[in-house]
């Protein structure tokens, strides 16, 4: 005999509520409360649970509340519910009791196909008094609760305390705003990372029929995602040693701007920034020009002109010890083109005899006691003389550099050794050029370094539009849909850099892209793996700034700004306590695997705008593949078991695995069934790491016996340019 509505429903009650605040519901448990599993919802279900679901009924249908702890109290009074108060004495009777979390309304939407509908609706719009029942769900309103929202396009895994159903979150809320995806070292924070980059785009996939339009650019520190998605098609990695399944990485430093240059030399803010700035913008202009010879005379007369002019104005010409010794260098220069330029020497070496008018005045130059050449002050008419005379020069052959072309942060292609070159010359037109010798050498080390000279200028040229096609994809992501970046072997002292360049230019691109589609924008999603070693808190000092603040600067920027440009940000990281506040800060959704330190569980207690305060309890317990999704995402926090992924597809994070290469035990097998064993080639190794060329060894010595054997020594000799760096085991 089936029970009627009303007794049905009667049927579902556990309890009565028994206290009310905005925040917290208390409730009274009846005596006839399972307490254990509940076999009247329709599937058995574990009841009561901690962070399970219950409704109390309201004007709008139901209230969804969560539990966030359950006790027992001592009653003073044995009359309970069902019995009769005989006038006896009795000892106290446990009474149960159990707090809840308000979330939001369940709401009745009519039948389809003979089923209940349901919608949730998060906020609360009225509470209930005291007295009024507490409800069990059915299965399908507790399916309701977690399946309810549109565009829930992604399944991303299964809510245990929901009776398994089903979590898909929308993607536009899970990208379009920032992930931040956080945890220890082996709680699946990598793996759920893989998860939604692949289930996002088989669903995408699924619904289009063909390969999606998507571009997922993958910052990998660690080179734990290189084969992860190898079978999703085309899929381009980069590394630093390139092989059959890598391509060589390429950030050419003409990408840089002048803040990544400045970071990068450590230059100070007075004298050696600007210097740098105006080095950086007469080589980008000189890219511009199609007669680069007559250009690049431009460039240095321009340079010589603009120095006098600045003497001048500044009148530092009445300061004969500062003024003299950059003659001397204005005049090394003129000699020097007159003999590069042929065409113009006539022109050149009349500059060349103004200048040294002013240091044959009479007695404009003296010897000193100490044998040294000393200089008198310079009239400023003798000056604007010369000054007046290179203006003309300059004019004839196109102008000054300096007054035309692009800024110091154009992207536009230059040669690095001319650029230090360059940097050299304007160096030595100033009175301590001394200064500047630190700043030269950390260019010259950084071209001279084999492992940073194959990114930053590389053996293959490769244009802007190459690089925007190969880095976040060509046309409808003809070439595939996910880059990853291999970090692991970027030398320590750019990888800040580095990898603030490639996320700088992905924002700046899509940039540009909404300005010339009228406000339409390309979805792009930057993935950083260890985002507490890229994203990390800085001291606020504009007066010297590390790579490191620059690389979190731009994440900053990103996490600002990107979402208006249709670049999201997912961020991974064991650390949240460590990341910027800022980044943090504008993540709207979390998914949240275990975190057992006490500072980073605080920290994630701040950032959550919900009443969570039994579900975050859940964070130092949660088992491996369980995470805890709230914010933007989902229309309530839930605890989610994640989808699984097969062993190829997920990233290369696993444990070592002692106890099989000790024992033999459960390791790979190979066609003939015999255990691989895992054996070592530190010969291979040391060549890798040395950057030689691997010969053949003999076992026995182990010395090198090939036919055709590289001297190391002789080798760094007889090239001039590539040199080792000094972290190299030699």
């Amino acid at each position: 005999m089936s029970l009627s509505p009303l007794a049905y429903a009667d049927s579902l009650r556990v309890g009565i509520v028994d206290f009310v605040s905005p925040d917290e519901i208390k409730v009274l448990l009846d005596i006839e409360t399972p307490d254990g599993v509940a076999l009247n919802t329709g599937t058995p279900r574990p009841f009561p649970r901690i962070n399970g679901y219950v409704l109390i009924p309201s004007d709008q249908g139901h209230l969804v509340a969560q539990v966030e702890w359950i006790t027992i109290e001592r009653s003073q009074y044995p009359k309970r519910k069902g019995m009769q108060d005989f006038g006896l004495v009795d000892l106290p009777y446990p009474l149960r009791k159990m707090s809840l979390n308000p979330l939001g309304s369940l709401v009745y939407e009519g039948t389809k196909e003979n089923v209940e509908q349901f919608s949730f609706k998060r906020g609360v719009e009225s509470y209930p008094t005291v007295g009024d029942p507490v409800l069990l769900p059915t299965e399908v309103q507790l399916k309701s609760i977690v399946e309810s929202g549109d565009n829930r396009h992604i399944k991303i895994g299964t809510s245990p305390l929901a009776a398994n159903a089903t979590v898909s979150v929308d993607p536009d809320r899970l990208f379009g705003r920032h992930l931040a995806v956080l945890g220890n070292t082996g709680s699946g924070k990598s793996c759920s990372v893989a998860g939604l980059i692949r289930w996002s785009l088989e669903a995408a996939k699924k619904k289009r029929g063909s390969n999606p339009n998507a571009r997922f650019i993958v910052l990998d520190p660690n080179g734990e995602y290189a084969n992860t998605f190898k079978d999703m098609g085309d899929v381009r990695v980069f590394a630093v040693e390139p092989g059959e399944k890598a391509e060589q990485l390429l950030v050419p430093l003409w990408f840089w701007n002048s803040s990544e240059w400045t970071a990068f030399t450590q230059a100070s803010g007075r004298a050696q920034r600007p210097l740098l700035r105006r080095a950086l913008r007469e080589m980008r202009s000189s890219s511009t020009s199609a007669e680069a010879p007559l250009f690049i005379l431009r460039r240095k007369v321009s340079s010589i002109l603009i120095t006098l002019k600045a003497q001048v104005r500044n009148g530092e010409n009445y300061e004969g010890w500062k003024f003299g010794p950059k003659l001397s260098v204005f005049i090394e220069d003129l000699e020097s083109l007159s003999r590069d330029y042929s065409d113009q020497r006539e022109s050149l070496e009349f500059l060349l005899a103004k200048m040294q008018s002013l240091l044959d005045r009479p007695n404009q130059v003296y010897r000193k006691t100490n044998g040294q050449t000393g200089y008198k002050d310079f009239p400023a008419t003798a000056v604007e003389e010369v000054i007046y005379h290179f203006q003309g020069f300059v004019s004839s052959i196109g102008g000054v550099v300096y007054q035309e072309g692009p800024d110091e942060d154009t992207p536009l292609e230059f040669d690095g050794p001319q650029f230090a070159d360059h940097l050299e010359e304007l160096a030595g037109q100033e009175t301590n050029s001394q200064f500047f010798d630190f700043l030269i050498m950390r260019i010259r080390t950084m071209l001279s370094d084999t492992r940073i000279k194959r990114i930053v200028t590389g053996t293959t040229e490769i244009s802007l539009v190459d690089w925007l096609e190969r880095y976040i994809g060509d046309n409808q992501a003809s070439n595939g849909s996910v880059t990853v970046i291999d970090l692991s072997l970027v030398p320590a002292e750019v990888v800040h850099i580095i990898t603030a360049v490639v996320a700088r230019m992905t924002l700046e691109a899509l940039q540009r892209y909404r300005n010339l589609n009228e406000g339409k924008t390309l979805p792009t999603a930057i993935v950083m793996e260890e985002a507490h070693t890229f994203i990390r808190r800085y001291a606020d000092d504009t007066e010297n700034q590390s790579s490191a603040a620059i690389c979190c600067q731009v994440f900053e920027k990103i996490a600002r700004e990107g979402r208006k440009f249709g670049l999201g940000l997912v961020l991974s990281s064991q650390r949240p306590s460590e990341l910027s506040p800022t980044v943090l800060s504008q993540c709207n959704t979390y998914l949240l695997h275990r975190i057992s330190n006490d500072r980073d569980q605080e920290l994630v207690h701040k950032l959550v705008p919900d009443n969570l305060r039994g579900l975050l309890r859940d964070l130092p317990s949660l088992p491996s593949q369980h995470a805890i999704l709230l914010g933007w995402a989902s229309e309530l926090p839930i605890l989610v078991k994640m989808n699984s992924l097969r062993n190829d597809h997920r990233p290369k994070s696993d444990d070592p695995d002692f106890w099989s290469v000790w024992s033999g035990e459960g390791l790979d097998k190979d066609s003939e069934g015999s255990p691989v064993e895992r054996t070592v080639d530190w010969p291979a190794i040391a060549a890798d790491w040395q950057q030689v060329q691997r010969h053949q060894t003999d076992p026995n010595n182990r010395q090198n016996v090939s036919s055709d054997p590289i001297d190391l020594a002789d080798s760094k000799l007889n090239d001039e340019t590539d040199y080792f760096d000094d972290d190299i085991p030699f």
